[in-house]
């Protein structure tokens, strides 16, 4: 699974930094780490590594404000650290981009689990929907493009930034157009993990979704909300 992949942890705490970085070490994974987050944004953008475990209290620059500033260039996950137990830093860091959110104490086989659950999703996404009715890499609705092999978007020609999540919810869509989606089979799409019913990232990510192809779209298509059972992409994908 690790498949020499690369991770940067931006973690001022030496002591849980030296753990993390250990651990996942040892399950193969090489674990390069930055204790600044003046500079973590730099790194970030020069590594450009499969994954980022960002801690949200850091010296020089807080976790949410990183998070902001990169998830425009940067595509890969990002899992947000804190020791906070304000649901709503949860609500800001899922908002701005971070893919997962962690409390701690951290538990170094849990993280070890979101991150496989991560990296799984990218080619599950792909592949489900390579495998979609006509069997396209290439899919439109309107003046929407979504490009499955390269994770691209473009609404009448113009790229669309979206977060992996992002991406990866709006593939499970087009996966199951027409038909309701309830948060238990995204929840297992997009993490390998049941839905607990009390998650509430799923549905401010879907808010998100909408906020960034909505706008453009002049109502072509439209991902619904079925009260009491999940959601429905309502519109007709072209190929």
């Amino acid at each position: 699974m690790a498949e020499n992949k690369q991770i940067l942890l931006v973690e001022d705490d030496k002591r849980l930094a030296e753990l993390i970085k250990t651990y996942l070490t040892i399950q193969g994974y090489k674990v390069i780490t930055e204790a600044d987050g003046a500079t973590a944004c730099e790194r970030i953008t020069c590594v450009r590594p499969d994954l980022v475990i960002l801690d949200l209290m850091l010296p020089g620059k807080d976790g949410l404000s990183i998070c902001r500033e990169v998830r425009a260039d940067y595509k890969g996950p990002i899992i947000i650290l804190t020791a906070k137990e304000d649901d709503m830093d949860q609500v800001a860091g899922l908002e701005i981009g971070a893919d997962d959110y962690i409390k701690k104490p951290v538990e170094p086989r849990v993280l070890l689990a979101r991150m496989r659950a991560l990296f799984r999703r990218i080619p599950k996404t792909f592949i489900d929907a390579s495998k979609s009715k006509k069997s396209s890499s290439l899919h439109k609705v309107g003046g929407l493009e979504i490009n499955v092999n390269m994770r691209n978007v473009m609404i009448n020609g113009q790229v669309i930034s979206l977060s992996s999540t992002e991406f990866d919810l709006l593939s499970i869509f087009i996966k199951y157009r027409g038909e309701i989606v309830d948060r238990g089979t995204i929840s297992k799409e997009l993490r390998g993990i049941d839905y607990d019913g009390m998650d509430r990232s799923i549905d401010i990510s879907v808010s998100r979704l909408r906020k960034k192809l909505g706008a453009h779209l002049n109502n072509s298509f439209k991902i619904k909300t079925v009260w009491g059972k999940g959601y429905i992409f309502a519109g007709d994908v072209d190929s």
